[in-house]
């Protein structure tokens, strides 16, 4: 087969992708019901965060749920509907209306599957670690003030700012203080139970456990909350969803974005899942076993990741739901429910799927109130308090990094907040390695001759790049004491054609001025810039370039050795015109 081939075939479903072995085919099973019970109030409150209502919720939890699973590229990933999705969704239903939704599901898609196709899938591997934690803290934060007006009983308030949308829902439920004890009351059970539920029966779904209680006491004393309301009884039809050039041109950019987060947060969960440890690999059962991840069963392919993630958004939004994406909570709950395969995540999204046609009659009678404690709580719970005291006490600008990334992400957006969060660790890690870039007058090697004094012996560390260029220039042509300099190369790791050009001024400088400038261990990676940009062009004689030191400092030496016996003593020319010429007796 060819590369191309072989290439498109990585990025398809294969054999190996189910086991049905009976024992892998029983923890798949329980995997994907328990995951199916955990995701069914996330589904219906991401749906309803996001404004569109439970309906697309439950919608992309089963189609995107199924496409992702059969065509992504993790075996334990499970996708749906998630926070940081609604974040984004909010303001284009507030601006473009519910219906706008399964377009940009469609347009986002695309732009994902064109990624995956094209190969981008390890581009998330370059996001560092704060810029990550600040926008998981970011989107925590506004997932939990996206819940205050529905937990203060305040309709209406979509779209803007998360923050001004809180306090304004906060001003105007103070005149209507029945119903805000109510809806508050309501959201204090939930916490409660998903909070200590855990601690007493850990086998137990808290989130639903906690709907489910919240409900049925709701309905027994009649409490005046809102309710979800009625639900679609059956999977709507596929079908394509309206466009005109208009819209097309107002929904590109947020489609745009939208793509954008789909990507980067299933491929963060797709690698998160790839280091958890497997239950049955975790070390219960044997003695001294270190808990290490299952790399058969966490192994994944990122580029297949967002083939399958973009594949998924279009199915959902030609079914009418949201975009998709690799949902880490999840997914994390399917690893340590024992899931083998990509059957877990497709039994959760039939488990749902069950439920719109079997259930929607006690879905509806579920306050909005009790998913608003169960989006509270799971916001809470992303933000891990050891890991950002971890980043926020490792150097400053980790730091720096991480609090930028949460502050843009809440008060301006998610995409443009990491964006900035990578220009910020950009600037830092740059500034990092200049300051690593060095440059030393080192002793001639061997015993000390007459004429060593005018020799100078520098050795360049780091990088000769951009951000150190300057400053290495500067140190060297304002400490010069010699007719000879020796420049070692060898131990420079990057050179930019920034540092060749100044490299290349260096050696013309102290030409220009009289010194003899002798270049040592050139390394090959680096020998195309410098030639290019013309470094070599300014050595005095093609003789001055050496591979090893010893060479370098006799031929040095001669230097010196010639000027004292032809002009009887050692000074420096007084002006560029007294330099000699390439072919002279001291350019040999």
């Amino acid at each position: 087969m060819s590369r191309a081939g072989r290439s498109v075939r990585d990025l398809l479903p294969s054999r190996a992708d189910v086991d049905l072995r009976p024992r892998t085919l029983r923890a798949d099973l329980l995997a994907g019901i328990t995951v199916g019970v955990v995701a069914l109030p996330l589904a219906l409150a991401f749906g309803v965060s996001a404004g569109v209502g439970p309906g697309p919720g439950l919608v992309t939890a089963v189609v995107a749920g199924i496409v992702a699973a059969v065509l992504g590229g993790s075996r334990v990933q499970v996708s749906g509907p998630t926070g940081a999705m609604a974040v984004v969704l909010a303001p284009i239903v507030a601006q473009h209306g519910p219906a706008a939704v399964p377009l940009v599901a469609i347009l986002a898609g695309v732009v994902v599957l064109l990624a995956g196709v094209t190969r981008l899938g390890r581009v998330v591997t370059f996001i560092p670690w704060p810029v990550v934690e600040g926008f998981t803290a970011g989107i925590a934060a506004i997932i939990f003030l996206q819940q205050v007006p529905a937990a203060l009983g305040v309709t209406g308030a979509v779209g803007g700012n998360p923050l001004r949308v809180a306090i304004d829902s906060a001003v105007a439920a103070s005149g209507d203080g029945p119903t805000v004890l109510w809806t508050l009351g309501t959201v204090a059970l939930v916490a409660v139970v998903m909070l200590v539920l855990p601690r007493v029966a850990p086998a137990l779904p808290a989130s639903l456990v906690a709907v489910v209680l919240a409900t049925v006491v709701a309905q027994l004393v009649g409490a005046p909350v809102a309710r979800i309301g009625a639900l679609p009884d059956s999977l709507p039809l596929p079908s394509v969803p309206h466009l005109d050039a208009g819209m097309l041109r107002s929904l590109i950019g947020p489609a745009v974005a939208v793509a954008a987060l789909a990507a980067i947060e299933s491929l963060l969960s797709a690698r998160v899942a790839a280091a958890m440890p497997s239950p049955e690999r975790s070390g219960r059962g044997t003695s001294g076993s270190a808990a290490v991840p299952d790399d058969a069963t966490h192994r994944y392919d990122p580029d297949r990741e967002l083939v399958g993630q973009g594949l998924a958004s279009i199915a959902s939004g030609a079914f009418g739901g949201m975009p998709a994406t690799g949902a880490i909570a999840r997914t994390a709950v399917n690893v340590r429910a024992g899931a083998r395969t990509r059957l877990a995540a497709v039994v959760h999204s039939v488990v749902i799927l069950g439920v719109i046609y079997l259930a929607t009659g006690p879905v509806s009678v579920i306050p909005l109130a009790a998913l608003s404690g169960v989006l509270m709580v799971t916001a809470v719970r992303m933000v891990s308090v050891s890991t950002l005291r971890a980043v926020l006490t490792s150097t400053r600008a980790d730091a720096v990094v991480l609090v930028v990334t949460a502050v843009v992400t809440v008060a301006v957006d998610l995409i443009e907040a990491v964006q900035i969060g990578l220009l910020v660790a950009a600037f830092f890690a740059l500034r990092s390695v200049a300051k690593a870039a060095a440059v030393h007058r080192e002793p001639l090697p061997g015993p000390a001759r007459p004429g060593d004094e005018h020799i100078a012996l520098y050795r360049l560390d780091g990088a000769m790049f951009f951000g150190a260029a300057d400053r290495i220039h500067a140190q060297i042509r304002d400490d010069q004491d010699a007719l000879v300099v020796v420049l070692r190369l060898s131990h420079l790791r990057l050179v930019d054609a920034t540092g060749a050009h100044a490299l290349g001024e260096l050696v013309a400088d102290l030409e220009r001025s009289g010194v003899t400038v002798l270049v040592k261990g050139i390394q090959p990676a680096h020998l195309p810039v410098l030639t290019r940009v013309g470094v070599l062009d300014e050595l005095r004689h093609e003789k001055h370039l050496f591979a090893d030191l010893p060479p370098a400092i006799e031929h040095a030496r001669s230097h010196v050795a010639r000027a004292q016996a032809g002009v009887g003593a050692v000074t420096r020319p007084p002006d560029p015109a007294a330099v000699a010429a390439p072919g002279d007796a001291l350019s040999g």
